[in-house]
């Protein structure tokens, strides 16, 4: 996950006109969707991390509703949550689940175990919910490496258990590793693995050659520019639009690189190469930018938060590949889903979701033309509001600010007017934040009030409708 960096680095509904028996209709359904998810699955995707350090998480029919209504196709679970993997059923939603780093002792030592663990979380499922792949581990080489001897027999043993089940040529096996196995990222032509891993990278690799699975990795620019300022630009780890005299040049390749995760990706394929395997494609199991920080973290913000994922989504969906491989582009999966309030400090480890856990989001993306992924980008149909728990005399201040200085529309929070009730501090203050929020155009920033309100894409009241409805006739 992303705190292991700070020292790393980094649906279908079949009606028939005659009588089926039920069980039929659930058989072809699942066939249906299947082959759906096999087809949908050769193009370069989008997914999301779903993290569980939440006080208040949806429960799993909850959160299933919540992927599908922002048309999320793609989520990778810390564990194999039967709750959640019980609520996939019948949905087009592809899952890869893990096998927690403490479970790889009993599972590398017993064949038996690993048996007991695809019966248990696969096979009960499968293929109502579509698990595509395994993660063993998350970053054991790195934070763990005392299990580096169990990783590879856990993986064997779990792909001995799928091909016992007939289901290794349809869920993919692997492990996702820190950037930091990898050294000398820069230019990507000298990368390579950190030797002291060979005698587990060499095996490893092997195996997911031979069984088609990819290298996963866990890579994010924000901890190569917090570790590089003044060395790796902000604009070239954001994918921010770059002249040529600021793209990074591969001295020995001559290849332009735009964005720092490209560069990554290619460092990566460079060190298979120099292992001899050049059929292993890097498939991104993280990558993602906070949206809030300590002092330490200055660029730790949500504007900088929806540019990197926003510009992420558009490059992934862009299918351009790497300057080493335009044919290939690796899919991603966005760290996270929700902000994990129960992380531990710094303030960034609470900060990585697209989400609060009520589910209004955190910022809003701007995807537009990338598809349908992420229905967060509908900026048409959002408001600003005050947030819970902000004591009335914080959110006075803020409101005689949005009234005043701000300029905000606030008529018909005054005695009398039509919004006047419920007559309370946070009532009236939601009204002006969001009058405030349309008049700027919903533009980032517009909705903050130092720290005070949040954007939501419900429509909180009919008070917010008729303002709104107002601002558009404006």
């Amino acid at each position: 996950m992303a705190n292991s960096k700070l020292t790393t680095y980094l649906i279908l509904i079949i009606c028939f006109c005659f009588t089926v028996p039920s069980t039929a209709k659930t058989s072809t359904l699942v066939q249906e969707i299947k082959q759906q998810s096999q087809v949908q699955d050769k193009e370069p995707f989008v997914g999301v991390n779903l993290g569980t350090d939440v006080s208040d998480l949806l429960s799993a029919t909850d959160l299933v509703s919540f992927l599908q209504v922002q048309k999320i196709s793609h989520i990778r679970l810390y564990d194999a949550n039967q709750d959640i993997l019980k609520a996939l059923a019948k949905t087009k939603i592809r899952v890869i689940i893990s096998v927690p780093n403490n479970q790889l002792l009993a599972i590398g030592s017993s064949n038996t175990t690993a048996a007991s663990w695809i019966d248990r979380y696969v096979v009960a499922y499968y293929p109502e919910t579509l698990i595509t792949g395994i993660a063993v581990g998350d970053e054991v080489l790195t934070t763990v490496p005392s299990s580096a001897p169990l990783l590879l027999p856990a993986i064997q043993s779990l792909y001995g258990a799928l091909v016992a089940a007939n289901l290794h040529t349809q869920i993919k096996v692997s492990t996702p590793h820190a950037a930091s196995i990898i050294l000398d990222t820069f230019p990507p032509s000298q990368a390579y693995f950190n030797q002291s891993l060979t005698s587990v990278m060499v095996p490893l690799l092997q195996f997911l050659s031979r069984t088609g699975s990819p290298l996963m990795m866990n890579l994010y620019p924000y901890y190569v520019f917090m570790e590089n300022k003044g060395v790796v630009p902000l604009d070239n780890s954001l994918f921010k639009p770059l002249t040529p005299s600021k793209e990074m040049v591969d001295p020995n390749t001559l290849l332009h690189y735009t964005n720092v995760l490209d560069a990554m990706i290619d460092a990566a394929y460079v060190s298979m190469k120099n292992l001899n395997v050049t059929d292993v494609v890097v498939l991104v199991t993280e990558s993602g930018w906070p949206s809030k920080g300590d002092s330490k973290e200055p660029y730790a913000t949500k504007d900088n938060a929806d540019t990197y994922n926003s510009n992420l989504i558009k490059h992934v969906l862009d299918r351009s590949g790497t300057p080493l491989h335009p044919e290939i582009t690796s899919s991603v999966y966005i760290y996270e889903l929700f902000n994990e309030d129960l992380r531990s400090p710094p303030v960034s480890e609470a900060n990585w979701g697209l989400f609060y856990s009520n589910s209004t989001p955190v910022y809003l993306l701007h995807v537009s033309g990338s598809g349908t992924f992420l229905a967060n980008d509908t900026t048409n149909q959002t408001f600003c509001i005050a947030m819970d728990g902000v004591d009335s005399k914080t959110l006075q201040t803020a409101l005689d600010w949005a009234c005043g200085p701000g300029r905000a529309n606030c008529s018909e929070i005054q005695p009398g007017e039509s919004c006047y009730q419920p007559n309370n501090v946070k009532n009236h203050a939601s009204y002006a934040f969001d009058s405030y929020y349309q008049m700027e155009g919903k533009a980032s920033g517009s909705c903050d009030f130092k720290g005070v309100a949040m954007i939501t894409t419900t429509d909180p009241s009919k008070c917010y409708y008729i303002h709104s409805i107002k601002q558009h006739l404006l």
